[in-house]
């Protein structure tokens, strides 16, 4: 089943073109990770896909249009006031709150209960007393995150859940996610490539339309397409290649793979090192 189907869809911002023509299907049990260059236009599809920006074009979730209620979704920085004296365990109570609401409402044991669990899933179960001016950045965003499975998705949409946060926080919310994604669907804006290698089983490149979409492999030709200019990526401090041994034509200024086969390679392309 297709946990979600994009059909032409464009945003416009004022004179600004956001996304083009876009069309893209999820299927139900990926995760897939969204990449491209900053205003390219990945946090503009996770927002046209929950409502929050107008769009021309079709979007089902689940075969449905407007279904959010089958959707959770984590936004790149949250407008919760970090100073505000609140304990870590209560904000994640909150996501209770978009089911019914009123002046007495009261959680009920086993909503607490529940709340701790997903706070121990995402390893912050022991601050759960604590007020989220005490907490890191990567012990806010698994807060967060905690607090959005708590509203049980079937489709997880995330913007970036491991922006400005120590790489061995980002290492066990990529561990969770991997381990979530068993049961629900998942839809990641990244900038981290090392996520491309460890959990997502597919990926989409978006600079305004979409250039790729499909295994978690890039390569050059893909990259100049989606930043507009040749790149190479080196990934630090992790053991695998984000990226396939590659050489270029002098003549043509084309790119293309090349195989890797140990020593000599490496010394006539010393970038190749890195894997």
């Amino acid at each position: 089943m297709k946990a979600l189907q994009i059909e032409n869809v464009s945003v416009q911002y004022a004179r600004h073109q956001a996304l083009k023509n876009i069309n893209l299907t999820v299927e139900e049990g990926d995760f897939l990770g969204i990449l491209g260059p900053n205003g390219g236009g990945k946090s503009t599809l996770i927002k046209a896909v929950i409502g929050s920006v107008p769009y021309s074009g079709r979007i089902g979730i689940f075969g449905k249009s407007g279904n959010l209620s089958a959707v959770g979704y984590m936004p790149q920085s949250s407008d919760l006031n970090r100073k505000f004296p609140v304990n870590v365990l209560e904000v994640c109570l909150s996501a209770y709150l978009h089911r019914k609401w009123h002046f007495f409402y009261r959680y009920t044991a086993a909503m607490r209960e529940e709340a701790h669990e997903y706070l121990r899933l995402v390893g912050i179960e022991h601050l759960a007393g604590r007020t989220i001016a005490e907490l890191s950045g990567g012990e806010f965003q698994k807060l967060l995150l905690a607090r959005t499975l708590l509203t049980k998705p079937k489709l997880l949409l995330l913007d970036e859940p491991t922006a400005n946060i120590d790489p061995q926080s980002s290492e066990h919310i990529f561990e969770v996610l991997a381990d979530l994604n068993k049961d629900m669907t998942i839809v990641m804006v990244t900038h981290d490539l090392s996520a491309v290698a460890s959990c997502v089983k597919s990926i989409a490149c978006l600079s305004q339309t979409l250039i790729y979409h499909g295994e978690p492999k890039l390569n050059a030709e893909i990259l100049t397409k989606m930043y507009g200019c040749p790149i190479d990526l080196i990934a630090h401090g992790h053991p695998h290649r984000v990226l396939p041994c590659h050489g270029h034509d002098d003549e043509t200024g084309e790119c293309f793979d090349t195989f890797h086969d140990g020593a000599e390679h490496e010394a006539k392309n010393p970038c190749c090192k890195y894997h």
